[in-house]
């Protein structure tokens, strides 16, 4: 029989639509993902933090909330940097939960806390699921408040599908399809990926469940299989967090301009020494002297009590420093401003480490020259971001290091003093007891840089 000319041009169509399928379908499954759960048991897998029960049936994992115990988590027993995951999930409509990724598990860490990116979790009336929140460390980088079609992604009392994208500072996020976060942040580069089962009160019922299924992840060829996102990044460098806006926090420089700052000695900002680039503050390498180029840069305003952050990344060799309590007005010869230091050094490769009065004080988190930082303190390689945190209310001073506390002590007290008479300090008066002072970041003559600089009036 022969076929009519109509007919011959919807064979070759349909011709045409299988083979297109098929190819599609190929090309589907050449994709090289790699499941992260085989359907039978949790091998790969580890648990951390509190003592919920996690179990297998089904080609499940099913996690049960249990009272008396802090949040638990069922991480991957391998770490992961840049990676693509899909997972499929099912929660109690009165849970809260998240998907760990790029998170880590220390014992200097708050003694193993579990802290990381958490890509939420939500079936509460808030539904921020797809959002994500730094867990143990600086709470929500990237909510959904404004977002009312992410917003409705989630579906109650279903199996719902998540698609996380984590290349290079990039986090992105998608709720069955649905696109709900894009956020720009590069504080942590690899970590373990978990699943959590959240704590719960005395009064809420225990054995709740949440279900997860489905869990897989391309680490390979990311940028051709990476979806492209319709929503504006959020970037955190230089930026407030929701939470840190919310506590009253404020940034002390603007990641882009000199206001607010001026030279130690100046009246404005240095014109030499210093540079800005791409949201970093930078003073530049001039021979390793102390305050001989641009020179120390300091504060408009002064402080009293107060928690300041700043992240900083150290060349090899580097000396430079954060001091606070500073006043301008002493020492008008040679060398940096006067005020109590947060010592920035390289240990390994810069001779101030082994030198001071007191053994170890010029140490990376020292308060410089008077007491030395815990050595088991965490510092990250030279060319890697570090944050400073220094803590200063009611005359009790603390040092922390990438969220660790190294070393804590009194102003003013009876052995502070003695430490001030045995030190380079000893010459000026009642050093490091001003009631307020400023901020300075210190030119040692070595290439340092800054960003994320932060403060809270207490």
């Amino acid at each position: 029989m022969k076929l009519s000319k109509p007919r011959v041009r919807l064979a070759l169509v349909l011709i045409s639509l299988a083979l297109f399928t098929s190819c599609q379908q190929e090309k589907k499954e050449s994709v090289p993902w790699v499941s992260l759960f085989d359907d039978n048991d949790l091998s790969g897998w580890d648990q951390k933090g509190g003592e919920a029960k996690y179990e297998v049936k089904d080609r499940t994992i099913i996690g049960s909330t249990v009272h008396g115990t802090p949040n638990s988590f069922l991480t991957t027993e391998k770490n992961y940097g840049d990676f693509i995951l899909e997972l499929d999930f099912k929660v109690d409509s009165t849970m809260n939960s998240g998907i760990q990724i790029r998170s880590n598990s220390l014992p200097q860490y708050q003694n193993g806390r579990v802290h990381g990116y958490q890509v939420e979790i939500d079936p509460s009336d808030r539904a921020w699921s797809g959002g994500i929140y730094d867990e143990g460390r600086r709470g929500w980088l990237y909510s959904l408040e404004n977002d009312s079609e992410a917003q409705k992604a989630f579906r109650q009392n279903e199996w719902n599908h998540y698609r996380i994208e984590a290349i290079g500072d990039t986090i992105k996020t998608w709720v069955n399809e649905t696109p709900t976060a894009f956020l720009i942040d590069d504080k942590t580069s690899e970590g373990f990926i978990a699943l959590q089962v959240h704590s719960i009160s005395d009064e809420d019922e225990a054995g709740k469940q949440i279900m997860w299924k489905n869990i897989r992840i391309l680490t390979d060829s990311l940028q051709k299989y990476s979806k492209k996102s319709p929503l504006e990044p959020k970037m955190t460098k230089n930026q407030l967090t929701s939470d840190e806006a919310n506590n009253g926090w404020e940034l002390l420089w603007d990641g882009k301009t000199t206001n607010g700052w001026r030279g130690a000695r100046l009246d404005k900002f240095p014109e030499k020494g210093w540079v800005m680039e791409d949201g970093n503050l930078i003073v530049l390498a001039s021979g390793g002297e102390e305050s001989t180029a641009g020179g120390d840069i300091v504060t408009d305003t002064v402080y009293g009590d107060f928690e300041l952050k700043v992240d900083f990344k150290i060349t090899k060799g580097a000396n430079s420093g954060i001091k606070y309590y500073v006043d301008t007005d002493l020492n008008k010869g040679p060398g940096s401003s006067i005020g109590l230091e947060y010592q920035i050094l390289d240990d390994d490769n810069h001779p101030d480490a082994k030198l001071g009065n007191h053994e170890g004080s010029r140490t990376v988190a020292s308060l410089y020259d008077l007491i030395q930082a815990d050595p088991e303190k965490p510092i990250n390689p030279i060319g890697e971001w570090n944050t400073a945190h220094i803590i200063s209310k009611e005359g009790h001073v603390e040092h922390w290091l990438n969220g660790v506390k190294v070393l804590e002590y009194e102003r003013g007290s009876e052995e502070f003093r003695k430490l001030v008479s045995e030190s380079k300090y000893d010459k000026w008066p009642n050093f490091g007891e001003l009631e307020k002072g400023r901020i300075l970041l210190q030119d040692h003559g070595n290439r340092v840089a800054f960003r994320n600089i932060k403060i809270k009036q207490l």
